[in-house]
């Protein structure tokens, strides 16, 4: 028997012809510029940095972000400034002509500061995550933001460390001549004298130095008990290991963030010294965090043996910068921009809020030392 079916190709093509008139949700790309050395001896800050924002960027795809009724697909412009100011001025340049629609970053404040200025004129959004110079937000721009404490907690709560935990009674001081450098060394040294330590040397050097043999000599004549150095980890290994062959061997070496990496101890070649190291991060550990452990675990897993200190930061700097976008409801730097100061975000390293002049709100500081050559919270 022959069934009596209705012709269904009229019916499929004109299937076919309304679906193609249907209007399909417009997508729309939006990019992230990321700058940090990831070229010269700070190339493993800088990679760190960048595997942070680039890990939030792949959340962000993952979540399907959806603005002003266009689903979103972010992008990360990664930018090399090899640590140096003119290089640092030319990509946030870059960044700027390429219209991109935010920034993370810079790494350093010697970067981080003329770059900043470059960001104000162009009216590109800028959080930094590991910038810590104060004078970052003294200078007045309103796009300017830094997630982390400054160099005026991390040296003092050092000073008061070496002061009342330590009962330290004399110090010599060492800075880099950069701006992190200097500035964290300054308030360390001005804390320390206001709580009645004797600093016993002032010494400098630059931040591509590797032979610090006279400087530590001019100090040993000294006998401090214990030397704060301002600069970052490539120039503190190798001057752990020359404390180590000069018989300093019971001196402390204090230091910031720039110090108080996971790779001092490769670094240091295996010093004694290591173990005298007491460094200072802004906000608390990872693993402490409530999601923290989780989000390390994932970042070991895309990056491996590749964590530093900031990752987390650029994570959250990335996260913050599109939760605005997402109040203003839009992604134009000029709409969203005004609504960072308004953050309330819960971020990997913090409960992420701003003060007026873009200062993250009640800053947590921990401090660390090396055991067995791995670096522990010693809080």
């Amino acid at each position: 028997m022959k069934a009596n079916f209705p012709n269904v190709a009229p019916l499929a093509l004109a299937l076919v012809a309304a679906a193609a008139t249907m209007p399909v949700q417009a997508q729309q790309v939006v990019r992230i510029g990321h700058v940090g050395p990831v070229s010269g001896p700070q190339a493993h800050y800088g990679r760190d940095n960048e595997n942070g924002a680039r890990m939030a960027v792949d959340d962000l795809n993952a979540q399907g972000v959806t603005i002003a009724g266009k689903k979103l697909k972010f992008e990360l412009i990664a930018e090399d400034d090899a640590a140096d100011p003119k290089q640092g001025t030319a990509a946030a340049q870059k960044l700027c002509d390429a219209k991109v629609n935010g920034v993370v970053g810079h790494l350093n404040s010697g970067t981080t500061l003329p770059a900043s200025k470059v960001y104000a004129g162009c009216g590109l959004p800028m959080i930094s995550p590991s910038a810590t110079n104060p004078q970052l937000t003294a200078l007045g721009y309103k796009n300017v933001f830094r997630l982390l404490a400054n160099d005026n907690s991390l040296g003092a709560g050092l000073a008061k460390h070496a002061f009342e935990v330590l009962k330290l009674k004399k110090v010599a001081v060492i800075d880099d001549r950069t701006a992190y450098g200097q500035g964290v060394a300054e308030v360390f040294k001005n804390t320390a004298r206001k709580l009645g330590m004797e600093v016993v040397s002032e010494q400098y050097t630059n931040d591509r130095a590797v032979d610090f043999t006279a400087i530590l000599t001019a100090i040993k004549s000294k006998k401090p008990d214990g030397i704060f150095f301002g600069g970052m980890d490539p120039q503190a290994g190798p001057m752990l290991r020359q404390m180590q062959q000069l018989g300093l061997t019971k001196a402390y070496l204090f230091g910031g963030d720039g110090i108080c990496t996971e790779k001092l101890a490769d670094l240091a070649s295996g010093a004694r010294t290591l173990g005298n190291v007491v460094c200072a991060i802004g906000g608390l550990p990872v693993d402490k965090l409530p999601g923290g452990q989780d989000w390390r675990k994932r970042y070991d897993a895309k990056f491996p043996k590749q964590f530093q200190v900031y990752s987390p930061y650029t994570y959250d700097a990335t996260m913050v910068l599109v939760d605005a976008m997402k109040r203003a409801n839009s992604t134009d730097p000029k709409v969203y921009g005004p609504k960072i100061v308004e953050a309330n975000y819960k971020g990997v390293t913090a409960q992420v809020q701003f003060e007026p002049n873009g200062e993250l709100r009640n800053p947590a500081m921990s401090l660390y030392t090396y055991k067995d050559g791995k670096r522990i919270n010693a809080n």
